[in-house]
């Protein structure tokens, strides 16, 4: 079973939401509900003051059933990071579209990964090292000719 993993990149975002810690902890408390995931955890927001000035933002999380949901923003440069990794297919378009619209994003980019495909079936198993050795697999005559 392959599993998902949406990485979306949010630029030009409202800066007064991504600093709003209210507004990401209600964002990360109803959106699970809102894809079909299901939370075991209220969110956790926290606050982060970095070294530098420009790299403070506010930074939180939910974990579901199905794996977590996690939000980085950095305000000052009107900037968000936002990863839904599920072992549940879910619609990347509409998460993507909840995220732009929650934060005001004017351009976004978004990767999906597929990870988790060593936890494959037994029979997804069994098929992909069946193909993966005849890719592999000599020809029957080597080893064997006699001069």
């Amino acid at each position: 079973m392959t599993h998902l993993h949406l990485v979306v990149d949010g630029h030009g975002g409202d800066a007064k939401a991504l600093q709003d810690s209210d507004l990401i902890y209600t964002f990360l408390d109803t959106f699970p509900d809102q894809i079909g995931m299901t939370k075991m955890i209220p969110p956790q927001v926290y606050t982060y003051h970095g070294q530098k000035p420009q790299d403070w933002g506010v930074s939180g999380f939910v974990l579901i059933a199905e794996s977590h949901i996690s939000v980085h923003t950095f305000p000052d440069r009107q900037h968000i990071n936002v990863d839904i990794f599920s072992c549940k297919s879910f619609d990347a378009d509409e998460c993507v579209k909840a995220v732009e619209t929650a934060f005001g994003l004017t351009r976004v980019k978004t990767k999906i990964l597929e990870r988790g495909l060593e936890y494959m079936n037994d029979h997804e198993a069994y098929s992909g090292m069946v193909r993966e050795r005849i890719g592999i697999a000599p020809p029957t005559n080597i080893g064997h000719a006699r001069t």
